[in-house]
């Protein structure tokens, strides 16, 4: 998920406002991290937007004037963490130039939000069925940036020629299903044990 963070961007949604002064971001702010808890834990179903403003400690119209309805909310969160998490990897892998050493650096920056932020990582994964769209975009993203990568570090020789979207996608595979034994299945491993085997797999292949 290296490139990605560097490459793409996701679309937009654009809430019922956007705040006009500081007070007023910090209210949204508020807003979207309540959400994120509230969400996170309940599912969306189960989630009100009356349980998030009392998270939020805000009344409950204060939250339309941000957002519509608690879709939209759900959708600018599925946006904020492509947002974060592009910026975790582009942080971590910035000018590393070999593409096998920014795989590892990546998957750890990656693993290591994940564990940061559970309830957000739970949410893009409960958005394939709350919000095709944006669960989506969210991966098509990735998915995209990924691809240029890993086509311009075979061009460098850095790695070997093969399909690039199918290793993008093969690739993202091994860090979302790495994520969910972390938050879902809440494995116990170290991150770097799991980057370790994780890399190890991507580097050499399962091949004696």
């Amino acid at each position: 998920m290296i490139r990605a963070a560097r490459n793409a961007e996701m679309p937009q949604r654009p809430s019922v406002s956007q705040p006009k002064t500081a007070r007023g971001e910090a209210t949204k702010k508020a807003i979207l991290a309540a959400a994120e808890r509230v969400i996170g834990a309940k599912g969306y179903n189960d989630a009100s937007i009356g349980h998030i403003t009392s998270e939020a400690g805000v009344a409950q119209g204060t939250f339309y004037i941000y957002f519509k309805t608690k879709e939209d909310v759900f959708s600018e969160l599925v946006l904020e963490m492509g947002r974060l998490v592009r910026h975790s990897i582009a942080e971590a892998t910035q000018g590393i130039g070999d593409r096998l050493a920014a795989e590892k650096a990546g998957l750890q920056a990656f693993l290591e939000f994940v564990q940061a932020h559970p309830d957000l990582y739970r949410i893009v994964q409960e958005a394939l069925f709350v919000d095709p769209e944006a669960y989506q975009a969210y991966y098509s993203a990735f998915a995209d940036g990924y691809r240029n990568g890993l086509t311009e570090a075979a061009l460098a020789g850095q790695i070997s020629a093969g399909d690039p979207d199918t290793r993008a996608w093969a690739l993202m595979g091994i860090a979302r299903a790495l994520g969910e034994q972390l938050v879902v299945f809440k494995s116990d491993k170290p991150i770097p044990e799991l980057v370790a085997s994780a890399y190890d797999l991507i580097e050499n292949g399962i091949k004696p």
